[in-house]
């Protein structure tokens, strides 16, 4: 699979970084602005020299960093004075204990929400985008582009221009007005094409194989191995925020499937670190039904998942043909934990009783996460007296008009108090 390229400095470290290994193969290469493994065509990943030594030194000085993901640095393929330069220092995001939602849902051994949508453009996608432009930066791309579901267009503009770097970015043209408002307006290049995110994603690998596409950094093609270490983030977080433990359980949205397979390895790179107890947890994938590839194949046991075409308020999960697929069954399954999918109106009745509970408003991929969550422990299938952890990886103002038809006022009363009675609410 051929990928132009740029010239690289040599000087400019990755830290930890130390090659791309093939997560099928294995095959280990250097460094650089490529995605497929030569022998196999199998996907590209970091592999790292991790720090050594005792692990409550590096507890401390993580401890010690500053409040966002570059508190991780040295376990993350960026360079040691990355917190100096010009990005959005995303991530830290809170974790809310949701007593409220648990007594609801009939949580008992402790219900956490990681709400991502504090960061800098709402949405987790800040976290990924952050390491890819370190990346770029390395590689010395000039223009921040990739296909995206909305989210990503976001973050990526907004990157992008506090780098200094030009952005172009591509989505389908049908995405909620907010996203693509919010995608425009740092001052990139917004280009919608007529189809779905796959659509889109198949124009994207085009370009990066033409002239035109030279000295272009694509975050989720020819950078996604950096980029998609940046979801490992949020299994650091969780931990520490858990006191330097693993959850029992966690409940994580499925796009392409990047962001669950990257928990996994980021609770894994902990856990030889001696960061944390080495003890079982189970992860749970949650898909819209009507974008659920990853979730019939589990049903069905399944290990190849077989596309579909998305039909859903789940904009930012719909992906008919998800990368990371099979990768996720593995981690489903070899963990104990399973795939499941909510329709559209139990999408909704989710967003509400989150908001209702916690006070928390998410995105429809977050009402995803509460749905499935909800409806596995009605199935007996996660277990209630564990601890639990449920993503919700953006802000509900970005998604209001599934929410909208079925919100609104109260009442409509005259200003006086007679009509406030009238009402029913006094």
């Amino acid at each position: 699979m051929a990928v132009q390229t740029v010239a690289t400095d040599t000087d400019l470290s990755l830290g930890p970084a130390a090659a791309l290994s093939c997560r099928e193969c294995g095959e280990r290469f250097p460094l650089g602005p490529v995605f497929a493994c030569e022998a196999c065509f199998g996907p590209l990943e970091i592999a790292y020299d991790l720090p050594g030594g005792d692990p409550e030194e590096l507890r401390k000085r993580i401890e010690a960093g500053p409040d966002s993901i570059w508190r991780y640095a040295s376990l993350l393929p960026v360079p040691a004075d990355v917190a100096d330069k010009p990005n959005l220092n995303p991530g830290f995001t809170r974790l809310v204990r949701a007593d409220n939602l648990a007594r609801e849902l009939g949580v008992t051994g402790g219900l956490y929400v990681k709400d991502d949508s504090g960061n800098p453009t709402h949405s987790f996608k800040d976290r990924v985008v952050a390491i890819a432009v370190e990346a770029a930066r390395a590689f010395g791309f000039t223009t921040l582009s990739c296909s995206s579901t909305g989210n990503l267009a976001g973050a990526v503009g907004a990157a992008a221009a506090r780098a200094g770097l030009r952005s172009c970015v591509f989505i389908p043209h049908d995405l909620e007005q907010g996203k693509v408002v919010m995608a425009a307006v740092y001052g990139g290049d917004l280009v919608g094409i007529e189809g779905t995110y796959d659509d889109v994603n198949r124009f994207c690998s085009e370009l990066i194989g033409d002239p035109i596409g030279e000295g272009w950094g694509f975050v989720n093609v020819n950078l996604r191995p950096y980029y998609a270490e940046g979801s490992k983030t949020l299994a650091y977080e969780i931990c520490e925020q858990l006191g330097w433990r693993l959850p029992d359980q966690l409940v994580v949205p499925i796009a392409s499937g990047s962001q669950l397979t990257k928990i996994d390895k980021g609770l894994r790179e902990l856990i030889a670190l001696g960061l944390v107890e080495d003890r079982p947890y189970k992860i749970f994938g949650a898909q819209a039904e009507g974008c659920s590839p990853v979730a019939r194949a589990f049903k069905d046991g399944h290990d190849v998942v077989r596309p579909v075409k998305p039909d859903t308020i789940a904009k930012s999960l719909a992906i008919g043909n998800p990368a990371d697929g099979p990768y996720v069954l593995d981690i489903a399954r070899r963990s104990g934990g399973a795939v499941e999918d909510v329709n559209d109106g139990e999408i909704v009745d989710a967003i509400k009783l989150l908001a209702r509970t916690e006070g928390v408003f998410a995105e429809t991929a977050g009402g995803v996460t509460v749905g499935v969550t909800r409806k596995l422990i009605e199935a007996g299938v996660l277990d209630p007296t564990l601890t639990t952890v449920v993503l919700n990886t953006g802000d509900g103002l970005k998604t209001l008009d599934a929410v909208a038809p079925t919100t609104g006022p109260s009442a409509i009363i005259r200003p006086n108090l007679d009509s406030f009675r009238e009402a029913g609410l006094a």
